[in-house]
């Protein structure tokens, strides 16, 4: 068959549950995975062929992707920041906003020489791992509760040729975090159950509930524990950012503010959401 013949069928199989510019970007993703072939290549060779063996091969990611199943998880893996990440069902796909938050921490970064940085909630090691390699004076550590997401970090360090020190740890049975930082980091589980009804089903069911969700009744559960081991175990003048819930921008200032931290700057994501915060020790 035609590959181009088979592009439209795929679009349209897809067209019921995607809207048609999504359902191509899967299809363009799956080339380049497949073929290395871009977008271009493919125009460029109208009469390029897929064999029956190839058919099979792209019907079972259709089926999968009929399911509502990420892209990401089919392929296993996602490209964070410049780099790749393999991701499955123990680890959050890394999302663009995540991206804007590593580079304001980059572009902000006001420590010169050595610094040290921790990652709370790493999940695949996007943050720490992007951090560490654009910050190469960094020493970084990274932190989460899933054993088996670290497994994932830890093999996302190796292939993106940096040195992270991974740790298991439960952050809301932490007391004391046992060094000291400059910089503190997290994008920790914030979305409310409340919430779920705006949530797509690729990520309701496939996506790790435990790095998503918190109650309703306590939303600031994860923000207001590691700010408080922030005051403890960030030096002076040290910086603590987060992701937080786009609902919750004015919870979050009087939040930090309680907490005592200065220069406290909430900022919005490319959509227009509030969904980053700094403060300052």
């Amino acid at each position: 068959m035609l590959a181009k013949d088979y592009r439209n069928r795929f679009i349209q199989k897809l067209a019921p549950l995607y809207d048609v510019l999504e359902a191509e970007s899967f299809f363009y993703i799956l080339l380049e995975d497949f073929y290395q072939m871009k977008r271009i290549d493919l125009a460029l060779q109208p009469d390029f062929v897929f064999t029956d063996q190839e058919i099979s091969r792209w019907n079972l990611v259709l089926e999968k992707l009929e399911k509502e199943i990420p892209i990401q998880y089919i392929l296993g893996k996602a490209h964070f920041y410049g780099l790749e990440f393999e991701v499955n069902e123990n680890t959050l796909i890394p999302r663009p906003e995540t991206e804007e938050l590593v580079e304001w921490i980059v572009k902000k970064n006001e420590f010169k020489g050595k610094i040290k940085i921790l990652d709370i909630g790493t999940g695949s090691g996007c943050i720490a791992i992007s951090l560490a390699k654009n910050l190469p004076d960094a020493e970084v550590f990274a932190i989460d509760v899933s054993e088996k997401a670290l497994e994932t970090a830890k093999k996302n360090a190796f292939t993106n040729e940096v040195n992270v020190v991974f740790m298991q740890r439960d952050i809301l049975k932490t007391e004391d975090l046992e060094q000291d930082f400059d910089l503190i980091v997290s994008n920790p589980p914030y979305v409310r159950n409340l919430e779920k009804d705006e949530i797509k089903k690729n990520v309701l069911e496939y996506e790790p509930h435990l790095a998503l969700f918190v109650e309703d009744d306590d939303a600031l559960l994860f923000y207001r524990k590691i700010s408080e081991l922030a005051q403890k175990n960030l030096k002076e003048n040290g910086t603590l950012y987060f992701e937080i819930n786009q609902y919750l921008g004015t919870e979050m200032i009087d939040l930090l503010e309680a907490k005592n931290f200065n220069e406290i700057e909430l900022r919005k994501d490319i959509y227009g959401n509030d969904r980053m915060i700094f403060g300052k020790k």
